[in-house]
């Protein structure tokens, strides 16, 4: 995890210039579906199409497009062994495209460790219900895959074990906020891999599909130190506790006697998102103060700078992920112009950073 390179919106694409979208479903009503969405909106070209990986290899080579869709279950070569052929011999973006079955979310997260940029959720019964349900969806993170450039950065050192326990009674009342999109389930990885048993309570928004978060949370829970789980509401937030935003949810924080608990609801999108990092970062603000910290993560859009500056306003240490480790630069970018952010740090140090925060009186 943590090999992309950073990518600036502004800068790795001609202005004006089509993405050019290469679309691998082994159904043919699906890649219909797929290249009538993608083709809605002008600046998104479908430039090819495959059934299965052994076509899509040739003509991949051939059209050299700037993006990928990809179904993770496919006869032959499955999804994730040509993902990770792709990636270690013809690196580029990759957006999945995936069943809510639960075999469907634990590939595609195995998907994402392996290098793929996104994920978009197939909708369960008629296909054709795609279009009005995640059309937008799906152009935007082709879009935003588009900007990214894979390979260039260096290398993270893996996480090391995470340190012994911090003192007693340290930031007693601290609550930590982290808030990620593109590229941000290996930066969550990242962090709380590095994190000790009894830190302070963690609350997280991750731009995921429903039932992927609880995957995700899953899946961090057998690495990491801190007990991960995804979210229901009126829990109670203790030391050494990570808790994810469930997918297709808002999720936030209140007080409660001698601490925190989140609520958990049907709220309407924000920024676009549900869940939003900005809903979350804005109850942060207001229930922990400067009790709190925020981090901006790497993602595309602005989900979150409004909420970050909230948190700083109310006196909150804020810190957004540096454009060299960000696997899109565009929410971090968007919160330092806005000036909700104190601290600007590569992901590797991020885990010591909090770590340190939370040692102090």
């Amino acid at each position: 995890m943590g090999s992309a390179a950073g990518a600036s919106a502004s800068s790795l694409r001609p202005s004006g210039a089509k993405v050019r979208a290469f679309v691998i479903d082994d159904s043919a009503v699906m890649r219909q579906l797929l290249c009538a969405i993608l083709s809605e909106e002008d600046d998104i070209e479908v430039v090819g199409t495959a059934p299965d990986p052994y076509v899509a290899r040739e003509k991949i080579k051939r059209l050299d497009p700037d993006v990928l869709t990809l179904d993770v279950e496919m006869p032959g070569m499955d999804g994730l062994k040509f993902l990770e052929n792709l990636m270690r011999l013809r690196p580029m973006p990759v957006v999945m495209v995936s069943s809510l079955t639960s075999q469907g979310a634990s590939a595609t997260l195995r998907a994402l460790e392996l290098g793929a940029v996104d994920v978009v959720a197939k909708p369960q019964g008629d296909p054709r219900t795609m279009i009005p349900t995640v059309g937008a969806e799906l152009r935007a993170k082709v879009r935003a895959a588009a900007q990214v450039q894979l390979g260039r950065a260096p290398r993270l050192p893996p996480p090391s074990p995470a340190p012994g326990a911090l003192a007693a009674g340290r930031r007693e009342h601290g609550l930590i906020a982290i808030g990620a999109s593109t590229g941000g389930t290996q930066a969550i990885g990242e962090i709380l891999q590095r994190l000790p048993a009894n830190m302070p309570p963690i609350v997280v928004v991750q731009h995921m599909p429903p039932r992927f978060t609880a995957y995700f949370a899953e899946r961090l829970n057998a690495q990491c130190a801190l007990e991960v789980r995804e979210a229901s509401d009126g829990d109670r937030l203790q030391p050494g506790m990570a808790l994810i935003a469930p997918g297709g949810r808002q999720m936030d924080v209140t007080r409660a006697a001698n601490g925190y608990r989140v609520r958990v609801y049907d709220g309407e999108p924000v920024n676009l998102h549900r869940p939003s990092v900005d809903v979350l970062f804005d109850s942060v603000a207001a229930a922990a103060g400067f009790h709190g910290v925020g981090v901006i993560l790497t993602g595309m859009g602005g989900d979150g700078a409004r909420g970050l500056s909230a948190m700083r306003r109310n006196g909150a240490l804020t810190i957004a992920q540096d454009q060299s480790t960000s696997l899109v630069f565009g929410m971090p970018e968007r919160a330092i112009r806005e000036g909700g952010v104190c601290e600007v740090l590569p992901l590797d140090r991020i885990a010591e950073r909090l770590i340190a925060w939370a040692s102090r009186d």
